[in-house]
C-alpha cells in the first residue's frame, strides 16, 4: 500500500463541514467534504477510498490548504489534480499531492496550525465577498483589536473559547501569533497560529475581540475570560463563513521524505 498526501482547497459554503455525518434525524441534508471528495478518488480508483484531514473544519468554513491523506495499492494517473476535475464541484480542489512515508499523518503528525478570518469593513454589505466574510458596519480600531490579540499569545487554557463538540484530554492550547491587519480600506484580516484549536475556537476568539471593541471595553477582559474557564463569559462565536484555514505545518524531516507525483 503506498500513502499520499494531497493539499486542497475548498469553499465551505455549500456542506456540512469536512466529516462524514452518521445517518439520523438531526443530519444534515448538505453533503460532507471528506464523502465529496472520496467519491471522487473510488470513481479514479475504482476502490472504496478513506481519508484523513489535517481538522475537521466545521459547516461553512473554508480551506487555502487543507491537507489529507490516503492509502491504495492502486496505480497513481498520471495527474491527479487534473484528474479529479471531472469528479469534484467548482467549489473543491486539489492542488498538489505528494508520495508521503508510512509515518507520515495528517492528522497526528501536525504541529501547528494557521486560520484567518476576514472582517467586511463597510457601511455597505459585500456582493462578491459575502460568502467569504463577516460583514461590520461600524469601523473598528485594529491598535485595539491587536491589544486584544496578543492577550491570547503564549500557553493558556481555552475552556472559555470552546464550543460544545467534541470531547478532548484537556483544552490547554499554545498560541504562537495573533494579529489584526487591513488588507485595504474595506476588509480587515486576522490571522492565527497555534499548536491546535478546540471545537469553534477560532471563531469564538474573533466573536469576542468585535464584541470587546464594539462595546468599548478594556482589552484586559481577554485575561479575565480566559481565567474563568467557562464559555458563557466570552462573546459570541464570528459566523463560519469569515473563517479559512490558511495552513498546516509538519515536521521539517518528513516533509523533505514527501516527493510530488
Amino acid at each position: 500500500m503506498a500513502r499520499y498526501m494531497f493539499i486542497v482547497s475548498y469553499d465551505g459554503t455549500d456542506y456540512c463541514g469536512w466529516q462524514k455525518q452518521k445517518e439520523h434525524k438531526y443530519a444534515s441534508e448538505l453533503p460532507s467534504l471528506q464523502e465529496t471528495i472520496e467519491l471522487a478518488l473510488a470513481k479514479i480508483f475504482k476502490e472504496n477510498i478513506s481519508l484523513s484531514a489535517s481538522g475537521r473544519t466545521d459547516a461553512g468554513v473554508h480551506a487555502i490548504a487543507q491537507v489529507c491523506h490516503f492509502e491504495t495499492d492502486k496505480a497513481m494517473p498520471k495527474d491527479l489534480c487534473w484528474a479529479t476535475r471531472a469528479y469534484l464541484p467548482a467549489s473543491i480542489t486539489i492542488k498538489k499531492v505528494f508520495t508521503a512515508p508510512s509515518d507520515f499523518h495528517s492528522t497526528l503528525s501536525a504541529e501547528r496550525k494557521t486560520y484567518r478570518y476576514w472582517v467586511w469593513n463597510q457601511q455597505r454589505s459585500t456582493a462578491l465577498l459575502a460568502r467569504f466574510s463577516y460583514w461590520v458596519r461600524k469601523p473598528l480600531d485594529l491598535d485595539f483589536l491587536n491589544s486584544c490579540s496578543s492577550r491570547f499569545v503564549g500557553i493558556h487554557d481555552f475552556k472559555s473559547f470552546q464550543s460544545v463538540g467534541t470531547p478532548v484530554h484537556h483544552t490547554e492550547r499554545e498560541i504562537f501569533s495573533a494579529t489584526w491587519r487591513r488588507k485595504n480600506n474595506s476588509l480587515v484580516e486576522f490571522e492565527i497560529t497555534g499548536s491546535g484549536f478546540l471545537k469553534q475556537m477560532v471563531r469564538n476568539i474573533v466573536g469576542t475581540q468585535l464584541d470587546l471593541a464594539l462595546k468599548q471595553q478594556s482589552a484586559d477582559r481577554i485575561l479575565e475570560i480566559l481565567a474563568l474557564k467557562d464559555r458563557t463569559k466570552a462573546g459570541t462565536a464570528a459566523p463560519a463563513q469569515g473563517l479559512f484555514l490558511k495552513r498546516v505545518y509538519y515536521p521539517p524531516a518528513l516533509v523533505k521524505q514527501c516527493r510530488v507525483v
